[in-house]
């Protein structure tokens, strides 16, 4: 087994084991809450920004500033939610089916780690490289990171060699 089977197993052992620990409904709306933080962020930062100015010369910072502002604050937002519906998950009895959903969440994003690191490689040298050739999981993961080439738009999928 090459060290990076070694090294994939790993990503996806402890992103398992992350998710058994805190479940699958902290997990979950987790990631919510990061998508929901971006979405926010990305849709009204100009807004704030434009508030910030009288107070921040320069534009650039003053963006910045908001962006941080209102993805920081989401992530709190979702962080406080989130801990109230835990509270709620484990007070019902289902922790034991929700850290057991949290496994299976945790295995998946794993693979999906693994799968957007390979299909990010595409775009470097290492395909070819000795050590990616010898390793045995990595097809597995170079075939769901052609699926996911499959829906990028061609323009940027044309870029990832493997």
């Amino acid at each position: 087994m090459a060290w990076f089977d070694i090294a994939i197993l790993s990503v996806i052992l402890v992103s398992t084991l992350i998710s058994l620990i805190r479940g699958f409904v902290k997990e979950s709306i987790s990631l919510a809450t990061w998508i929901v933080a971006g979405f926010i962020a990305m849709t009204y930062y100009l807004i704030l920004s434009d508030f910030l100015l009288p107070y921040i010369e320069s534009p650039t910072i003053s963006q910045a500033v908001a962006f941080a502002i209102l993805f920081i604050t989401t992530l709190i937002i979702g962080a406080i939610i989130n801990f109230m519906i835990s509270q709620l998950v484990s007070k019902t009895g289902l922790s034991g089916t929700d850290k057991l959903l949290g496994m299976i969440f945790g295995a998946a994003r794993g693979v999906l780690i693994i799968s957007m690191i390979v299909l990010f490689a595409g775009l470097t040298p290492m395909p070819n490289e000795a050590w990616w050739l010898e390793s045995d999981f990595v097809v597995y993961f170079k075939d769901i990171a052609v699926w996911i080439q499959e829906w990028m738009p061609q323009d940027i999928a044309g870029r990832f060699k493997f």
